[in-house]
């Protein structure tokens, strides 16, 4: 859902290797962009929750968008009609007249970012967890890159010492 609504492939500029798979562990997630409305954004990150029960059901997500998207049809004083008219009026201010393809023909994929099915065979990974800055997963879409860039850069830096033995022991 964060992939459709951002128009941004998630890890695109890191590789996609042992340290990020302990970094998504550790509870590092793509950003979701300011233009994307709050309600649908808390739904994302319930989505991506470390633990599985926690996580809407296929029910509960068709049930809950199905009610969005009635609301939005008929009741312009919805919280969901006045949060898509605010990101609406976001998406115009920060582009204007270029397309949203202008946008995507940009973005530079990282050699050892794979988009493919295949088998990652990582053997003690860390058990999964939340993040604890629920706050980092929405940027301004003007630092977006800036902030994406540096956490590719930081990557490796954030992990252990300790972890990074035991990666390369491996």
């Amino acid at each position: 859902m964060n992939e459709f609504l951002s128009e941004e492939i998630p890890f695109n500029d890191i590789p996609h290797d042992k340290f990020l798979a302990i970094q998504i562990c550790k509870g590092y997630r793509p950003k979701i962009s300011k233009d994307v409305p709050k309600l649908l954004a808390d739904l994302i990150i319930k989505c991506w929750d470390a633990e599985i029960e926690n996580r809407p059901t296929t029910k509960e997500l068709y049930q809950m968008l199905t009610k969005w998207n009635d609301e939005i049809k008929n009741v312009e004083d919805s919280e969901i009609y006045s949060q898509v008219k605010e990101c609406d009026e976001i998406r115009r201010k920060n582009f204007g007249s270029k397309s949203n393809k202008d946008k995507s023909i940009n973005i530079q994929t990282h050699p050892q970012a794979v988009y493919t099915s295949r088998l990652l065979n990582f053997k003690d990974l860390p058990k999964p967890v939340n993040s604890s800055d629920l706050s980092s997963f929405q940027v301004n879409l003007d630092a977006e890159h800036a902030i994406q860039s540096t956490l590719a850069n930081s990557l490796s830096a954030q992990l252990s010492e300790l972890e990074l033995k035991e990666f390369w022991q491996k």
